[in-house]
């Protein structure tokens, strides 16, 4: 792994302290208090936003771009023409963007892309997805939890399916925070024995279980949690993963396990009836509008503060 230079970058979850988290958290309640309330702070006047996106996306794009206007800067989104990759060295590209631009969202393939790209630039850059961390979807997810109960400490979030990037943000999350990660998974498709570990010593009170039925996982959460069975890039495993996944679907049977006010979360894109049922993500304890919702504000809240522009 790549050793950051100094200035700040939001490239796991692990790259914050739980006090920064609350800190993130408080700012993007008090804005989208403000944006309900139809104010939109200029906290960030003629500041310019890079994105660099290797995959396609909605909620990463839209919300980031749509945060960046609201806060009163504005977003350049860098296509093919850019030559991210193909014309010159990472160093020379991120030493270059980085005196144009006053932060950069890459969204890509390898974390160690993103990993280069923070360490050549002279501004924040944010991970806006790899293939091993979502931090940004992983705080958006918490915050919504948060909302909901009121406090996050002492509960339970389980996790139904593929041990991926979204769940190893949010597990390194609940870990900050206090949570109880359960996670009913294949084992195959299990975090990484060093990942754990890591996490064990460096929080030795998370509360972290790995169960083999999804029903004893989700008994006692406060939300289910699942995604895609195949995430983009593992397309050719598709077929393997619908058979292996089965029996980790999210449907009403198994949401008939869960404690009374438990809801169920999704990140987005999903595919329905396959890792869920049309009759869970659209019925009553589904919250996943309002998750989608909350990346706007706390992307908002993540780029106030790494630009220090929150009072």
């Amino acid at each position: 792994m790549m050793i950051k230079l100094e200035r700040r970058h939001l490239l796991t979850v692990e790259d914050l302290s739980a006090a920064e988290i609350e800190r993130i958290f408080s700012i993007s309640e008090d804005l989208k208090a403000k944006f309900l309330e139809g104010v939109r702070e200029p906290l960030l006047p003629q500041r310019v936003m890079a994105l660099i996106f290797e995959k396609p996306s909605l909620r990463t794009r839209v919300s980031f771009e749509t945060a960046m206007a609201h806060l009163g800067g504005s977003a350049i989104f860098l296509g093919q023409d850019a030559g991210f990759g193909k014309r010159e060295t990472m160093a020379d590209f991120a030493s270059v963007l980085s005196q144009y631009v006053d932060v950069i969202v890459f969204r890509g393939n390898k974390h160690q892309t993103v990993e280069e790209l923070a360490y050549y630039s002279s501004c924040p850059v944010i991970n806006g997805l790899t293939d091993y961390a979502h931090p940004c979807q992983a705080l958006a997810d918490l915050f919504t939890l948060r909302e909901i109960a009121g406090k996050l400490r002492g509960h339970t979030l389980a996790w139904v399916g593929d041990g991926n990037n979204v769940a190893r943000s949010l597990a390194e999350g609940c870990a900050k925070l206090g949570v109880r990660f359960v996670m009913a998974t294949p084992e195959k498709y299990r975090f990484e024995p060093e990942f754990v570990d890591r996490l064990r010593k460096k929080y030795p009170d998370f509360q972290f279980e790995v169960v083999d039925r999804p029903e004893d996982a989700v008994r006692d959460a406060l939300a289910v949690y699942t995604d895609v069975w195949t995430s983009m890039g593992q397309e050719a495993e598709a077929e393997q993963r619908r058979r292996d996944f089965a029996p980790y679907q999210v449907n009403a049977k198994l949401m008939a396990h869960t404690q009374k006010g438990a809801v169920f979360m999704h990140c987005l894109p999903a595919h329905r009836g396959e890792e869920v049922t049309d009759e869970v993500i659209d019925g009553p304890q589904s919250v996943v509008l309002q998750q989608a919702a909350n990346r706007l504000h706390v992307q908002k809240g993540i780029l106030a503060w790494l630009l220090g522009a929150h009072a």
